[in-house]
């Protein structure tokens, strides 16, 4: 069930009401549990059985690990967990991908490997949910987090719907203690869900979808176009993907709050970053806090000197970007960042970078930005082009430069989708807050804004079919 889509408000106009009257937190807990259920089983309701086999095993596996203080057999608890997790995930994702690396490897020795891979269909949503319940067993074996006893708390926890599908990852110490007890959103909460969730649906259709087409033809047609449509459409591509995944970020914080939970904050105003290091602090800071706590520590961090230390950060990116897709593509842009980051490393050695939103930004503060982002959208060729071919015809046209009659055509519609998106931006950055509308002197005005931006996303949704969020493909 896609947030940019009407039946998702039929759903929440039925499950909301339901919600509300529901007298208590068990019966408020099942309802909540039933309807993340059917949100993902809309979908295809065969995957709900990895979600229970997740949910089913790790439970377990808490509970088991509370109990005992041996360590070998704690390890092989924790192993139970991670093979179980990974192994579902392994399979789903990654299979056909290792095949057909397989395949080819086959093809150059004369040998034909073409009846290993199957006809698998990816799950919606498993890296998350994967990633989420995994987190759960590895900080009780940590002993930093205690396991929960309420089994509809903790399926609640791997299932709770506004954030099923694409994130945030959330961590059991912060979501379970506020699923254990009984949900009862404030007024303030609810403004708040609806500012979040009219300012995401903004973003996601109408700035993520629309600049989306323009990305769509150009990548789908590489040799048709000239080299500054072909650069416009990968600056464009920094902006959909952005735009799409900030906005259903919002989306789920603001559902997450009409029914009284609180989901953390996913993106920072990444592209306003001044280095390398401080964008992985601002984009997908739940998958980015989640790679460094249990993979970049876990393989002994900056703790064994400077060399350990980058095949650490190597590592990490390498397997965050397969994580994304199982592709060469994802492989050699979660590399490129391991490389931008060890760079940062040598460049900005112990100095800490803080995330704190100046007022005002100095010209060296504009010219890290730029590079910092001219950094980013290169990374993203690797991101957005489906081949290996075809990232090699995009920048073969880009060196071998050709005019284009479009060329003010295009730099306007860039340019256009940059404004938009800086200008939202720069707003949030500056008030701190991504419900800066609230803030404005005038209630009429704030609440005039929101109406027209909702009418004005709904009117387009009207006239155009859904388009799935890039993530669910994660």
């Amino acid at each position: 069930m896609l947030f940019n889509s009407f039946i998702f408000f039929i759903f929440l106009g039925v499950v909301l009401p339901v919600f509300y009257m529901l007298p208590n937190k068990r019966s408020k807990n099942v309802f909540l549990l039933l309807s993340s259920y059917f949100f993902y089983g809309y979908w295809d309701w065969r995957f709900l059985f990895l979600i229970a086999i997740s949910t089913g095993v790790d439970y377990i596996i808490g509970i088991q690990l509370e109990k005992t203080d041996n360590k070998s057999k704690r390890k092989w608890l924790v192993t139970v967990s991670l093979f179980s997790n990974l192994g579902i995930l392994g399979f789903f994702k990654y299979f056909n991908f290792f095949a057909e690396s397989f395949q080819n490897i086959g093809s150059a020795f004369n040998t034909n490997f073409d009846y290993v891979t199957l006809n698998i269909i990816l799950p919606v949503g498993i890296s998350f949910y994967t990633f989420q319940t995994l987190s759960y067993t590895i900080d009780i074996y940590r002993k930093k987090l205690e396991p929960t006893h309420n089994f509809i708390d903790f399926a609640l926890f791997v299932a709770f719907f506004p954030q099923l599908v694409a994130g945030p990852i959330e961590r059991a110490k912060s979501l379970i203690p506020q699923l254990s007890k009984k949900l009862n959103p404030s007024k303030e909460q609810i403004q708040a869900g609806i500012v979040l969730i009219v300012t995401g649906l903004f973003r996601k259709v109408i700035i993520g979808d629309t600049a989306g087409r323009y990305v769509d033809q150009i990548f789908g047609n590489i040799e048709l176009y000239k080299s500054i449509e072909l650069i416009s459409a990968l600056v464009l591509f920094s902006i959909q993907i952005y735009a799409d995944f900030s906005g259903y970020s919002k989306i789920a914080r603001g559902t997450a709050k009409l029914l009284g939970v609180e989901l953390m904050v996913n993106f920072k105003q990444p592209y306003l970053s001044k280095s390398i290091t401080e964008f992985w602090r601002r984009w997908h800071i739940s998958l980015s806090s989640w790679l460094r706590d249990y993979l970049y520590i876990s393989l002994g961090g900056n703790r064994r000197g400077n060399n350990k230390m980058y095949i650490n950060l190597m590592l990490t990116m390498l397997l965050g970007g397969l994580w994304h897709g199982a592709s060469w593509n994802f492989v050699v842009w979660g590399g490129l960042h391991g490389v931008y980051l060890a760079i940062d490393k040598i460049r900005l050695g112990n100095k800490k970078i803080k995330l704190v939103n100046n007022t005002k930004f100095k010209f060296s503060d504009i010219v890290n930005i730029f590079l910092t982002y001219i950094l980013v959208v290169f990374s993203w060729l690797f991101f957005r082009s489906t081949t290996w071919e075809g990232t090699e015809l995009f920048i073969s046209k880009v060196i071998h430069w050709e005019n284009s009659e479009n060329t003010f055509f295009f730099i306007g519609v860039t340019i256009s989708y940059l404004f938009v998106m800086t200008l939202m931006d720069v707003l949030e950055y500056k008030t701190n807050s991504q419900l800066f509308i609230l803030n404005l002197k005038s209630k009429s005005i704030s609440y005039g804004i929101l109406a027209s931006l909702f009418l004005f996303t709904l009117l387009y949704m009207f006239q155009t079919k859904a388009s799935p969020f890039i993530y669910f493909a994660f």
